[in-house]
């Protein structure tokens, strides 16, 4: 796909556009960024430091838990959604992960290409083989995306942190974005039996605030569902997102003191955006 998502680019360096040779592409500034060969490119760009993005236990405890279907409903729900209002043009998966939700999302838009776009080379690894008509581009979704203005269908945003300013700049007039965001209830009956990050309250305004200027609001819609599940889906659930950071060196221990299964409720809300 390296020739089909190099026309929607540009170099993280001085923002002109690349262009594919070989395994590498390039700008007219002669900045050159070779594939790397489990098949991401790299456009980390040099203002700063980049997030330190998830590691490779996460994102295989990220791979594990999604492939296994539990958070089916989610990716239906926002394929479906995707699939309603998209009205042409390439997608973008921001903080893609492994690529999954992006991957669902392509099967219901026929034709199209996707981006996914993470921080972790761990993740990008695995969102390059998750689609055919996917690529996967190492960055930091904090600093200037490394896509061409205006190039942009549709960007999914699914638990991963957002750029209000550069998805308006990348999106097309009138594009969409489709914000997946855990509510307050969230895995609460886990939070509470292992004493793990909460979800704020606020967060549903805080999002609309953050959105306000560059984004209309056109829906929301929630997806509450239950799970029940045993240790061995527990730990990959608590591992793929940011409580892995707090709870390594005991989660083993505490999870086996649960029932089995163990009940607990998912619950999201998928917001639908258009570009003011």
């Amino acid at each position: 796909m390296l020739d089909e998502v190099a026309r929607l680019l540009a170099c993280p360096h001085c923002g002109g556009g690349l262009e594919p040779a070989d395994r590498t592409l390039r700008c007219p500034a002669n900045h050159a960024f070779d594939l790397a060969k489990q098949g991401y490119v790299s456009l980390l760009g040099g203002r700063g430091a980049p997030g330190p993005g998830d590691t490779a236990e996460m994102v295989a405890a990220r791979a594990d838990f999604l492939t296994a279907g539990h958070y089916a409903p989610i990716a239906d729900a926002l394929a479906e959604h995707t699939a309603d209002v998209h009205t042409g043009g390439p997608l973008l998966d921001l903080g893609a992960g492994t690529g999954h939700y992006l991957a669902h999302v392509l099967d219901r838009v026929p034709d199209e290409v996707g981006v996914a776009l993470d921080v972790s080379k761990y993740a990008s690894r695995r969102a390059a083989k998750a689609h055919p008509r996917a690529s996967a581009v190492l960055a930091d979704a904090w600093q200037a995306l490394p896509v061409r203005d205006a190039a942009i269908g549709s960007v999914l945003n699914a638990f991963a942190p957002r750029n209000p300013a550069e998805t308006h700049r990348v999106l097309r007039p009138g594009g969409h974005l489709l914000v997946v965001t855990p509510n307050s209830g969230h895995l609460a009956e886990l939070v509470s039996a292992l004493d793990l990050l909460s979800v704020d309250e606020r967060k549903p305004q805080r999002l609309a605030d953050q959105l306000a200027g560059h984004f209309e609001p056109l829906a929301a819609t929630t997806r509450e569902f239950p799970l029940h599940l045993g240790p061995s889906e527990l730990a990959p659930l608590v591992g793929m997102g940011p409580n892995a950071w707090h709870t390594a060196d005991t989660l083993p221990v505490r999870i086996a003191e649960l029932s089995n299964p163990f009940p607990v409720t998912a619950s999201i809300t998928l917001s639908t955006y258009r570009r003011r």
